[in-house]
């Protein structure tokens, strides 16, 4: 059997076992609804100028009731980066953004950002730097000399942290309601198994539309820069790599794969890395290529429309990176894929602000700045 047809094969089959072992509860499945939905989505917020500075996280209880204000909104989604890269990463910190959370009415959806996670290595964020002296890692400090950081910065650690306290069950959301998705870690993998990590990768459907998560983290260039500024890699982040690269382009098969199965109306990808980021330079996004050919491949193959959001390079931009006319093509050139839109979610800057996105499945709109297929949306800058 080809590859690419036990690929498909494979991705089938984990959705068939895991419609079977959730049955009539799979809440996540609302494939048949044909009703509106309207979602309020930010990301790269609250942001500080220090790991002092609380302005924006004390301006976030204002922002979350101004969403929940919103009679339509029933739905949030957070592309990541729960603070900026001039921030601290603890766990006092994390605990108390999930605290805010939980005052939105609505369910919200998460995905990992590089800055509480990818990134705590660095000096800026509290980690430390590599030696060349000693080989060993000088790390940042409190006044009483220990380390600011959750586990010395250690990724994986506060990868660790951040599913603890933002995902501790599998397949519910956070915030308000009652939100049932299906996890990566819930489907049973023989021949990945360490595709069970990955607990914050999520998908459900709604609205005719399949909606998937990924944590690809930004500004490290799917996490490839050399933690605490190291000669080489360590083998734990080589690990780190691989494992959550393959683990993220087997959930958007399996998306993919159910859109397909299902006829679905779109797919929505929802992640943190602005993959096309000029200001980084096409040498410093090589490690996102296999998720640009994942995601270019599947929509072409899908021939429905496809719309990512991502945050990461915080300005807002309605574009399509994956036309060859598109200015950002050369970022990740050699595709041309007209039924894909992204959306890059602004963020990192007062005020906060929300993106208020409709999915109509009745619709079916040309791609322009503000529609595309079944899917329109609007800035809530408050």
């Amino acid at each position: 059997m080809p590859k690419n047809v036990l690929a498909a094969a494979i991705a089938g089959s984990a959705i068939l076992i895991s419609v079977a072992a959730v049955g009539d509860d799979a809440t996540w499945n609302d494939s048949a609804s044909e009703g509106k939905l309207t979602l309020a989505v930010y990301g790269d917020a609250p942001y500080g100028t220090s790991p002092t500075d609380s302005t924006q996280t004390d301006a976030t209880p204002a922002f979350i009731d101004s969403i929940n204000a919103d009679p339509n909104v029933s739905l949030v989604l957070h592309v990541g980066d729960i603070h900026s890269g001039k921030q601290y990463c603890t766990q006092a910190y994390d605990q108390n953004i999930f605290s805010l959370w939980t005052h939105f009415k609505d369910p919200l959806i998460y995905t990992p950002g590089d800055n509480e996670w990818s990134d705590c290595h660095k000096v800026a964020e509290g980690g430390g730097l590599y030696n060349s002296s000693t080989g060993q890692i000088d790390y940042v400090l409190d006044a009483s000399g220990n380390p600011v950081d959750y586990a010395k910065g250690d990724p994986t650690a506060n990868l660790a942290l951040v599913r603890s306290i933002f995902f501790p069950r599998p397949g519910h959301a956070i915030g308000g309601g009652h939100k049932r998705v299906l996890s990566q870690a819930e489907l049973p993998n023989w021949a990945h198994p360490s595709d069970a990590k990955f607990v914050e990768n999520v998908l459900w459907v709604q609205s005719r539309v399949v909606f998937v998560t990924i944590n690809l983290p930004g500004g490290s260039n799917n996490d490839n820069d050399v933690w605490y500024g190291a000669p080489t890699q360590s083998a734990a982040q080589v690990q780190e790599i691989a494992e959550r690269t393959d683990a993220d382009v087997r959930w958007l098969e399996t998306a993919f794969a159910l859109a397909k199965l299902i006829h679905a109306k779109a797919v929505l990808i929802q992640t943190q890395a602005d993959m096309w980021d000029p200001e980084k330079g096409a040498a410093h996004l090589t490690a996102y290529e296999p998720f640009v050919k994942s995601i270019a491949t599947h929509t072409t193959d899908l021939g429905r429309p496809v719309l990512l959001f991502n945050g990461d390079s915080h300005v807002y931009l309605s574009d399509n990176p994956l036309s060859a006319v598109d200015p950002l093509s050369a970022m990740h050139p050699g595709y041309d894929v007209a039924n894909f839109h992204r959306i890059v979610v602004h963020g990192s800057t007062l005020p906060l602000e929300w993106l208020r996105l409709t999915v109509d499945p009745h619709q079916n709109a040309p791609a322009s700045d503000t529609a595309f297929g079944p899917f329109s949306w609007e800035r809530e800058i408050q």
